[in-house]
């Protein structure tokens, strides 16, 4: 299941309404369901980011997303470190919007992506 943060409550210091959506969502998923917490950090800040990040992790998110690939801008680089930075191993990071070739899906796994999302995926595998 994938949520889109909603980054304008979290622009605005709502950190505690942040949360707790984020965990309703967490516990009303059926077990075995993974959740992914969009950011689309083309709008955030580097310190939102942490934050948005930090409240994933704690509320017992699966997954951190960059992009809905529908924002101003997608993956890139620095946000999947930053990402994975801030959550550690405890939970996956996915690296998603603009990924359209396998060298800068390969950079994005090794800056600490553990999956990408891209709607270029067959020419991805396939060059």
């Amino acid at each position: 299941m994938d949520i889109v943060i909603p980054f304008g409550m979290l622009k605005g210091g709502e950190l505690g309404s942040v949360a707790a959506l984020v965990c309703a969502v967490v516990r009303a998923a059926i077990p075995g369901v993974i959740v992914k917490v969009i950011l689309e950090t083309a709008y955030l800040t580097d310190d939102e980011k942490r934050s948005a990040a930090r409240i994933c992790k704690e509320e017992g998110a699966h997954f951190v997303k960059t992009s809905t690939g529908f924002g101003p801008g997608g993956a890139t680089l620095d946000d999947v470190r930053l990402l994975r930075e801030v959550v550690g191993p405890a939970i996956g990071v996915k690296a998603a919007g603009g990924i359209r070739d396998g060298e800068t899906a390969r950079a994005m796994a090794a800056a600490g992506a553990d999956r990408i999302g891209a709607s270029a995926s067959v020419r991805i595998v396939t060059r």
